[in-house]
């Protein structure tokens, strides 16, 4: 008989909503590459490549954080006790090996680049964690790849609006990742982690995490002024910036965990819609 409850449990431990954005960029990358949507084929792999990517890196940071999540989020399903850390384990395991099959269909260099990645999001959970500002740029150099595997999935890679757009990724995710560290002191403080937040002060932190979102914005106007993409765009992605400078300063001035974690889904969803709109918006208008 099934027991809902570990369903449940396994799923929130792959947390689906940050794997599907992983897709999505996957997919995002493949439309600014051609000009137009991928074939189902292309569409479908490169979607499975980054959210089993994305998914693995999801359930290890649960197994290693399981003292951090006792004090940060002690509902979560390894934490409570819902998922044995062994489950967990096969879980990803699963999950890993899924997304190499599909890499296998894509490409060599898909399956390179996805063993490449995957070794980083383990170090990550393991190690590079703890080494603060070093495994955000780890992390954040993952989620902006997706962008270039998007390319790759279609043959286009170095097409220069997909490299912008990884770029913009990158800056983006890099800012969340500090952003999300500052609502993690406590927890990271018992893991040894040497954050920006613990170094120099949560406030601080999200001042830096708002330069790097402001960093994404000025380059996202970049694809407009070489001719890459017209008007549809710009108005798209001038609006998606407004949401997240808006956004961004409520961030600062959150004064909870609770409320700062809500802010950046926020900031993590809109961006990411606003982006993935903006793209589309391209060839259909």
């Amino acid at each position: 008989m099934l027991n809902y409850r570990k369903i449940k449990g396994l799923i929130e431990l792959l947390r689906p909503e940050l794997p599907f954005a992983a897709g999505i960029c996957v997919i995002i990358g493949e439309i600014i590459a051609l000009g137009r949507f991928p074939p189902f084929p292309e569409l479908f792999l490169g979607f499975i490549w980054g959210f089993f990517l994305s998914g693995s890196a999801m359930i290890l940071n649960d197994v290693f954080d399981i003292e951090v999540d006792r004090v940060n989020v002690p509902d979560r399903p390894i934490a409570s006790g819902l998922i044995s850390p062994t489950a967990a384990i096969v879980f990803a395991i699963v999950v890993s090996l899924l997304g190499l099959v599909a890499s296998f269909f894509i490409g060599k260099l898909a399956v390179l680049l996805y063993v490449i990645f995957w070794v980083i999001g383990f170090s990550y959970n393991w190690k590079l964690k703890e080494r603060g500002f070093f495994g955000n740029l780890f992390v954040s150099s993952s989620v902006g790849i997706t962008i270039i595997l998007g390319g790759i999935a279609v043959g286009e890679p170095w097409n220069p609006a997909v490299v912008i757009f990884s770029a913009m990724v990158f800056l983006f995710s890099l800012g969340e990742e500090i952003a999300a560290d500052a609502m993690d002191i406590e927890g990271d403080k018992k893991r040894n982690v040497k954050s920006i937040p613990i170094l120099i002060g949560r406030k601080n932190a999200l001042y830096i995490s708002f330069s790097l979102f402001a960093a994404e914005i000025v380059l996202s106007f970049l694809p407009v002024i070489l001719g890459l993409f017209g008007t549809s765009y710009l108005i798209i992605i001038s609006l998606t910036d407004i949401l997240v400078l808006f956004l961004g300063i409520n961030l600062i001035k959150s004064q909870t965990t609770k409320t700062g974690l809500s802010y950046i889904r926020k900031l993590y969803l809109g961006a990411l819609s606003g982006m993935f709109l903006s793209v589309i918006s391209t060839i259909i208008i």
